[in-house]
């Protein structure tokens, strides 16, 4: 099954694997990364968890981990999971103070049920283009054009 696998899904089989200019793996179209300039499309947050360098017995967050896959679990009655979102939701306020008070989309604030999803909802994509945009010194509606061009990326 591995080597039909291989000769017939290639890509799909070895984790759809991303590469630079030099062939240099650089990451999967399957599990999302932390971008945090202003110049990136921002993907919606990870539960993802790591070991404490400073005491093994405990975890801390570390976003995309894909060696410890997995939601955080959390139910929508959970204090811990109200309280991120409410203080996620006051950081994006105070950080683009156009959406303050505005309903925005799920995934800016909930995390997959993996931790690792790269992809965001079209709504999430249209509100980080003016951010894109400004930061790489071209129009909205250029980059609003790469988004449609890609659309097959974005997924709902």
């Amino acid at each position: 099954m591995t080597g039909i696998a291989q000769l017939i899904l290639y890509d799909r089989a070895n984790g759809s694997l991303i590469f630079d200019k030099n062939g240099e793996v650089i990451g999967s179209r399957l599990i999302g990364q932390q971008w945090n300039g202003a110049e990136w499309f921002h993907g919606r947050p990870s539960a993802t968890t790591g070991s404490d360098p400073t005491d093994p017995t405990k975890t801390i967050a570390a976003p995309y981990n894909a060696g410890n896959s997995g939601g955080s679990n959390l139910g929508p009655t959970s204090r811990v999971l109200i309280e991120r979102l409410a203080a996620d939701r006051q950081a994006l306020d105070q950080t683009v103070p156009e959406l303050a008070g505005t309903a925005i989309p799920a995934d800016m604030l909930t995390t997959s049920a993996s931790g690792l999803d790269p992809d965001i909802s079209p709504a999430y994509a249209a509100l980080q283009v003016p951010r894109v945009a400004a930061a790489r010194g071209v129009t909205e509606e250029r980059i609003s054009a790469v988004l449609v061009t890609n659309c097959v990326s974005i997924r709902y």
